[in-house]
């Protein structure tokens, strides 16, 4: 997971400004596979995000794989940067890797209160989604 943030800051990290990094969340959000349109369903919704993003988990051989997609630009590159860090990893990764790299690259920063509010709601879904995963591998 480390190399997974390294390469985040990398990529963030080599535009001076705001909008070059924005354009760069953009591209992350464009590049997100294709959400399954059969789980396009409430269940899937994340609560507290004012936009709609839709995070479905699939848990195969000890891994966490999501898939995400939402209807603003903005928030769809948001959800596909913490898909890019996040999915692939054992649900010990993902709980034990925490957002600090978000702040380290600027985007926290520049985010209005209601998207900062969203991007919390991602990261506590997705680490939810890593416990149940964690406490089905006990049983």
């Amino acid at each position: 997971m480390l190399e997974r943030t390294t390469q985040v800051k990398e990529r963030f990290l080599q535009y001076k400004d705001w909008e070059d990094r924005y354009k760069e969340l953009i591209h992350l959000g464009r590049d997100l596979a294709p959400f399954p349109e059969d789980k396009r369903e409430d269940k899937y919704k994340v609560k507290g995000c004012q936009s709609q993003v839709w995070l479905y988990p699939e848990f195969k051989d000890g891994r966490v794989y999501f898939y995400a997609d939402s209807d603003a630009l903005l928030v769809k590159g948001i959800v596909g940067l913490l898909v890019s860090v996040y999915s692939d990893a054992t649900p010990e990764e993902i709980l034990a890797t925490k957002p600090e790299f978000l702040k380290e690259v600027g985007i926290t920063e520049h985010l209005s209160m209601n998207r900062s509010n969203g991007l919390a709601a991602m990261m506590k879904q997705m680490q939810m989604y890593a416990l149940v995963f964690k406490s089905m591998q006990k049983v």
